[in-house]
């Protein structure tokens, strides 16, 4: 039997970049919603011990007894450290009676390409060793895990509207996000998010993350589209020139996005390099969608529901 969960894509609408903390990382305050596109997460609850597997594109070390089938259009770009593995590997140092391990990977989604991918492929490991475990490893044991394992593992594992704080770890609720469509468009350029935080040169924070956070109230658009684009649009992706300067192309994406009819915001997700467009309806963004991919057959596009892609 195997459990199966979706990695959805994770989109920043707005990413400021209000300084560069002590600990080397950067304060930010930045509204994620999720796209109704991402990878596929397999789970096998029972794993006897065997020969070590990993399929084409995922470098990271197997522990013994796991077997990592990884496929799909992306699959090839994998390398480095797993983000599945370790958290399976977190979550039996926690409870060792849990016994569940990633076992397949569909990587649909590009890889260094600002939508949390490794992020979400181990915060839906996360919700599969919950299903799996037969009790044994809690929803509590997993949100403790997720900010350990990365910075937007914590959003990721609700994959939900929220607002994110200090270096992304911090997740709070946004409620009433309409219903409503997104493009999604990357010209097949990776950007390290090392790299983009680098080349942004970002001055020392100069007040307390608390202080920061402090008396802001929660977001509620009432789920109206015109609040959500009135909010956004007056915020920006502080990364987006860094982003730029580093991958020119870019700027083409982004004036391609522009010219669709109906696009109401457009923007670079987090790092980049994916760059997206919110439409009002999900029927709008399709079409959009298929437009683009004519005029532009090399790069990934895709469209979805933006939002909540976990419930109707």
């Amino acid at each position: 039997m195997r459990f199966r969960d979706i990695a959805w894509a994770k989109l920043n609408l707005t990413l400021e970049v209000l300084g560069r903390r002590g600990d080397g990382f950067h304060e930010l305050r930045s509204l994620v919603a999720f796209a109704g596109a991402g990878d596929t997460v397999e789970f096998t609850p029972h794993i006897s011990p065997g020969p070590r597997l990993v399929a084409q594109g995922a470098g990271a070390p197997v522990p013994p007894g796991v077997t990592l089938e990884v496929e799909g259009p992306f699959a090839g770009a994998l390398a480095g450290a797993n983000l599945m593995l370790e958290a399976a590997e977190a979550a039996r140092a926690r409870v060792p009676p849990c016994r569940p391990a990633p076992s397949g990977l569909v990587k649909a989604l590009p890889v260094a390409a600002g939508l949390g991918g490794g992020s979400a492929d181990a915060a839906a490991a996360l919700r599969l060793l919950v299903a799996a475990g037969e009790g044994a490893f809690s929803a509590e044991d997993a949100g403790a895990i997720a900010p350990v394992l990365g910075s937007d593992v914590a959003v990721c594992l609700r994959s939900s509207p929220a607002m994110i704080t200090g270096r992304g770890e911090k997740v709070a609720a946004v409620s009433g996000f309409p219903h409503c469509g997104v493009v999604l468009a990357n010209p097949g350029v990776e950007l390290a998010t090392s790299a983009v935080y680098g080349a942004l040169g970002a001055a020392p924070l100069d007040a307390s993350p608390e202080a920061l956070s402090e008396g802001a109230p929660p977001l509620d658009f009432g789920g109206s589209f015109e609040a959500l684009i009135a909010y956004a649009s007056a915020r920006v992706n502080d990364l987006e020139p860094a982003a730029r300067r580093l991958a020119p192309e870019l700027g083409a994406v982004i004036s391609a996005l522009e010219t669709l009819s109906g696009a109401r915001l457009v923007r670079l997700s987090g790092s980049g390099a994916t760059c997206f467009a919110v439409f009002a309806t999900p029927r709008e963004a399709l079409r959009a969608a298929i437009l683009l991919a004519e005029k532009a057959p090399d790069w990934w596009i895709t469209a979805g529901i933006l939002g909540n892609p976990r419930t109707p």
